[in-house]
């Protein structure tokens, strides 16, 4: 097949690139190589055999060139941040992906298959279950919570506690502008392609990790974070208590989960979990990296909090894991690839600090309310 890969130049477009070409596909490449991501405006290394646009995603004319003979789609390029301007994630994630959608239908555009990337976002504050009244999908947090320390949400009809389990496709529920325009996203794919007869599949990534994530975006892991600080010589910070659960998934596991549905008959029309079915607290995490990384420090448990961010959310896989698909990334992997591979590249700027103290300054980042 000739894939267009939009994103192709980011963390996971580009070893999504990598797969496809292995696999003897002619690929193209549509990225807009943001500064937030890619600091120096150029294309990464290892691109050279792929046919490369410099575009947007909301920009017809970009989209028609880029689309020019291709016969599948996987769409990964998204806006991502913790900042409040919520505009724009509708404009480039839903706007965009309706445009694809838009000039396939009106070119008359036979492809064989659009995957397009979602997110465990779509989930909110995850699933939950509550003794008495069974399961549960919590609203966001209240500030007012958030600022007494008072972390984990409770039951919405009788305030006792919640014991978290794992996210199923069923009920997504959104919590925040990114986990919105996420659901948004995979309406308007699998809707539209329904009616128009456009193979589609979405994939609801979990927190992927390992090699080439740029050390520059701030919405691209923990991991990052953790390794930013460590190497300019702070302690990891974490935020709530560190007892958020989570899934931690290889980015090997979430390209093979794109090849598979990119192909697979039964993909179609559907939305499908990709995690790695391990549960590991952040706190657990950063320990995992301090270790690898050889440090006798402890992980700076502040208090600090994070508007936006979800107490405990990990994916229940059942769905992809019936086509054939299965996770084979362990934690201790994640963080030896990414320490290998952040071993050469430049240190360069401390963006860690840098997110951190604009997150700060923006009311994103909060510290408990005194007192408590």
């Amino acid at each position: 097949m000739h894939v267009l890969v939009t994103g192709g130049a980011g963390f996971i477009g580009s070893h999504v690139v990598d797969a496809l070409l292995r696999r003897g596909h002619t690929v193209a490449v549509l990225d807009s190589l943001v500064s937030r991501v890619h600091p120096d405006r150029t294309w990464p290394q290892g691109l050279a055999d792929v046919r490369r646009i410099r575009g947007d995603i909301t920009q017809r004319d970009d989209w028609l060139v880029a689309l020019d003979g291709v016969d599948a789609v996987v769409h990964l390029a998204a806006y991502q941040d913790y900042q409040a301007d919520f505009s724009r994630f509708a404009l480039v994630n839903d706007a965009g992906t309706a445009l694809l959608y838009e000039l396939l239908v009106q070119r008359k555009q036979p492809v064989q298959r659009v995957v397009v990337a979602s997110s465990q976002a779509v989930y909110g504050e995850g699933a939950y279950q509550c003794p008495d009244h069974g399961r549960q999908y919590p609203p966001p947090r209240a500030v007012e919570q958030l600022a007494r320390g008072v972390w984990d949400p409770i039951c919405p009809v009788c305030g006792r506690p919640l014991e978290p389990i794992a996210s199923s496709e069923r009920h997504p529920a959104p919590t925040n502008a990114y986990g919105i325009s996420k659901l948004a996203t995979e309406s308007y794919a699998l809707t539209l392609g329904a009616r128009h007869g456009i193979p589609t599949s979405a994939l609801r990534f979990s927190i992927i990790q390992g090699p080439r994530q740029s050390p520059a975006n701030a919405y691209s892991g923990v991991l990052r974070a953790f390794v930013g600080h460590i190497r300019h010589g702070r302690r990891p910070v974490i935020y709530e208590d560190g007892r958020q659960r989570r899934d931690y998934t290889h980015i090997r596991d979430a390209v093979s989960a794109v090849e598979l549905v990119l192909e697979h008959p039964d993909a179609v029309g559907q939305a499908f979990n990709v995690g790695s079915g391990q549960v590991t607290t952040v706190l657990e995490y950063a320990e995992a990296v301090l270790a690898a990384m050889g440090s006798n420090a402890e992980p700076d448990v502040s208090g600090r909090y994070r508007l936006g961010d979800t107490r405990h959310v990990w994916s229940d896989t059942a769905r992809i894991r019936a086509l054939g698909w299965r996770p084979t990334g362990a934690l201790h992997e994640i963080i030896r690839d990414y320490l290998a591979w952040i071993a050469a590249a430049p240190e360069g700027d401390d963006w860690t600090a840098r997110a951190l103290a604009r997150m700060e300054a923006s009311g994103v980042v909060r510290q408990l309310a005194q007192g408590d």
